[in-house]
């Protein structure tokens, strides 16, 4: 009985170790993901080629890293586009607005490994030289993001009240802590904060731990939270969890459901409703403003 037992417990603990060794180990891959699994990192899709119109903008983040980002603007005749890029192109039809996709460092043609700190600073690179422009309208800026974009964007948000004037949260979780337990399910007895079982014994072997859990609840504007139901990366639950503890404390806050979205797909499942969601949300929250008798698009910084 004496040795069952000691073998149960030798066996326990080389599970604790074997997490411990795999958060250490492989956590940035499994936090940030650079590269489309099925395309190298130097594809060669542009917004030119898809028959959007673009800048190629180069930024210098704080500590020196060179970041690459397409600031594509909004045209009348935007056509086929794929990948990511084809959200875009139906972002641009339908909410009139211009959109900044920014390449974190580490990921396409920007230089530097990815990093919590240096991606927020990426961020915050890209959100000032919006902020710069001439050509849009600065008071009108609405962060985007989808996923780990929902963590830097919330980061942002809450860091800039003077330049973002809203926030859209897609699909979101709410700490990387959290979805340790779902990626490596052992783990949710060992680590985890907001929504997980476990006593967060291993969150210090975390380097990105992205609790925007804690972050949402100090944003005041105004924030819409889209959940596809469907979700099979990130549990629909986190969304639940991030609304409940903003909406606390923000009034401005509306979150909606689509019951047949993923992951990825909520926009392009979500149909029409997707888009009058958002619509009705910038009417709301970014009022358009009359500026010598014409209408200035919204410039949406998509992280």
């Amino acid at each position: 009985m004496v040795s069952y037992v000691n073998a149960l417990l030798y066996g326990v603990g080389g599970i604790v170790v074997a997490g411990m060794a795999l958060l250490v180990a492989f956590q940035e891959k499994l936090v940030y993901v650079p590269v489309v699994p099925g395309l190298t990192k130097s594809y060669p899709i542009t917004p030119a080629r898809l028959r959007l119109f673009y800048e190629d903008v180069w930024l210098t983040s704080s500590d020196g890293v060179r970041l690459h980002s397409w600031f594509i603007k909004l045209l009348p005749d935007c056509r086929d586009i794929a990948h990511r890029l084809e959200m875009v192109q139906i972002m641009l039809q339908r909410l009139q607005c211009n959109v900044f996709m920014l390449s974190y460092r580490g990921y396409g043609a920007s230089d530097g490994f990815p990093s919590q700190h240096g991606i927020s600073m990426d961020a915050q690179a890209a959100l000032d030289h919006l902020s710069q422009r001439t050509d849009i309208d600065t008071y009108r800026i609405v962060v985007f993001g989808r996923s780990l974009g929902g963590a830097v964007g919330s980061v942002l948000t809450k860091n800039n009240p003077d330049k973002v004037a809203a926030l859209i949260l897609e699909n979101t979780f709410t700490s990387i802590l959290d979805m340790a337990g779902v990626l490596l399910p052992f783990l949710k007895w060992f680590i985890g904060k907001s929504s997980s079982k476990g006593p967060g014994v291993l969150n210090f072997l975390v380097r990105s731990p992205w609790s925007t859990i804690d972050v949402v609840n100090e944003i005041r504007q105004p924030i819409l939270f889209l959940s596809g139901l469907r979700d099979e990366m990130v549990p629909p639950l986190h969304m639940q969890l991030l609304y409940a503890k903003a909406a606390a404390r923000n009034q401005q806050c509306l979150f909606v459901e689509f019951p047949t979205g993923m992951h990825m797909d909520t926009w392009l499942s979500g149909g029409d409703r997707y888009w009058r969601t958002i619509q009705e949300f910038f009417e709301k929250s970014v009022p358009d403003k009359k500026i010598d008798g014409s209408s200035e698009s919204v410039t949406k910084s998509y992280l």
